[in-house]
C-alpha cells in the first residue's frame, strides 16, 4: 500500500490555461479558503487548490468560491472553465489529465483566446401568453372561438389540437425572432449558441462568444436588435463570463 498516496491531498480543478498567462499563485480564495495555485505540464497549466474531500457538495459557499476563482482568472487570462466539483485524486493524476487532454486543451484555448462569453435572454413581458398569441395569430383565434361555441365545451381532442397549434406557432415565432436578433449580433460575435427556452415566455436564450474589446459593440447590437421589437419584449444581457458554452471539458484520466 502506498501510504504517501493516501496522505496526499487531492486537487480541486477550476480551469485550464496557457502557462504563460497565469500567475503561479492567487491567494486563499479557493474552496474552503484554500490557496489557489498552478500546476503545469508543458505549455498548459491547471489552476487548482488542495482538498482532502473526495467529493464536494454544491453548497452556495462552494459554488461562490468556484466562481470567484474563475472570475479572478478571467481578469488577466484566457481560461477553459472546468465544471464544478472536479477533483484529481493526486498530483500524478492531475499531470495525467493535462498530458492526455493536452491537444484538446490547446485547440480549445486557441478557439476562445482573447474572448469572453456574453449572454442574452429575451422574454415576452405579457400577462397571458395564450391571449397574446391569439391576438397575434388569426388561425389560433379561429380555433379557440370554434371551441368556445360548442354546447358541451371543448373535448380532450380539441384541447390537444389547440395545444399543438399554440406550441407550433410559439416555436415558429421564436425562430423568427431569434433570426432577427442573430442577424444583427452575428456581425459582432465570433460564435452564437442558441439554448433551449427554459420557460414558456422565454423567446430566446443566447450564449455569445465575443472579443474582449468588442463588448461595447455587442451591447450596441443588443439595443439595435431591441429597437426592432415592441414593448411586449424584454431584453436582458449579462456577462462577461468564462466561455462555458464554447468549450468541452470531458476530462480523460
Amino acid at each position: 500500500m502506498n501510504i504517501q498516496a493516501l496522505l496526499e491531498p487531492g486537487h480541486y480543478l477550476y480551469a485550464i490555461a496557457d502557462v504563460v498567462e497565469v500567475p503561479p499563485v492567487y491567494g486563499n480564495i479557493g474552496i474552503n479558503g484554500a490557496p489557489v495555485y498552478v500546476v503545469s505540464q508543458g505549455a498548459l497549466a491547471a489552476v487548482v487548490s488542495d482538498i482532502t474531500e473526495k467529493r464536494i457538495r454544491p453548497e452556495r459557499k462552494n459554488l461562490a468560491a468556484h466562481n470567484v476563482v474563475i472570475k479572478r482568472l478571467m481578469e488577466e487570462s484566457t481560461v477553459l472553465p472546468v465544471a464544478f466539483g472536479t477533483i484529481a485524486a493526486s498530483n500524478k493524476a492531475l499531470l495525467q489529465i493535462l498530458k492526455q487532454n493536452g491537444s484538446t486543451f490547446t485547440e480549445q484555448l486557441a478557439l476562445v483566446r482573447g474572448k469572453v462569453e456574453l449572454g442574452l435572454r429575451v422574454v415576452l413581458d405579457v400577462p397571458n401568453i395564450f391571449e397574446y398569441m391569439v391576438n397575434r395569430h388569426a388561425d389560433l383565434a379561429e380555433l379557440r372561438d370554434s371551441m368556445v361555441g360548442k354546447q358541451h365545451g371543448p373535448s380532450q381532442n380539441d384541447k390537444i389540437e389547440m395545444g399543438r397549434l399554440f406550441d407550433h406557432l410559439l416555436n415558429q415565432d421564436r425562430e423568427q425572432h431569434a433570426d432577427t436578433v442573430m442577424e444583427i449580433l452575428g456581425l459582432r460575435c465570433s460564435q452564437i449558441k442558441q439554448n433551449p427556452p427554459r420557460e414558456e415566455k422565454e423567446v430566446m436564450h443566447l450564449a455569445c462568444l465575443v472579443e474582449r474589446g468588442a463588448q461595447k459593440a455587442f451591447e450596441d447590437g443588443v439595443f439595435e436588435a431591441a429597437n426592432r421589437f415592441d414593448n411586449n419584449f424584454s431584453f436582458d444581457f449579462n456577462g462577461p463570463w468564462a466561455p462555458h458554452h464554447f468549450v468541452s471539458m470531458a476530462l480523460q484520466a
